[in-house]
């Protein structure tokens, strides 16, 4: 599995927008902190035509421990929620040039 890197993410900002190395590493981590920050206090983070990131609140609930079958209590926490905008669901769902499209049954 590829995975994309804040290396990579720097160099794209360095041939796309010409900026220095460091100037595109500093603005990618500027970019990464102001994002992590709204998140941090609740705010929602909005990017047209990629998705929105936001904090939900996860109620406590009671939780099985599989391997003994035990109930154990699970305590309230904030989990992090990324739904993706319409546009990047299309870009991901268009098949690879050559790729088998599979049948629906």
């Amino acid at each position: 599995m590829n995975t994309l890197t804040r290396a990579q993410l720097t160099e794209a900002i360095y041939a796309t927008v010409g900026l220095s190395r460091n100037e595109s590493a500093d603005l990618l981590e500027s970019m990464l902190e102001r994002i992590a920050d709204a998140l941090t206090v609740g705010k929602s983070v909005k990017i047209s035509g990629f998705g929105t990131f936001s904090v939900r609140q996860k109620g406590r609930r009671i939780g099985r421990n599989p391997k003994t079958g035990v109930e154990v209590p699970i305590m309230p926490r904030r989990v992090l929620v990324f739904r993706p905008s319409q546009m990047l669901r299309d870009a991901v769902n268009i098949p690879a040039a050559g790729a088998a499209i599979p049948a629906e049954h």
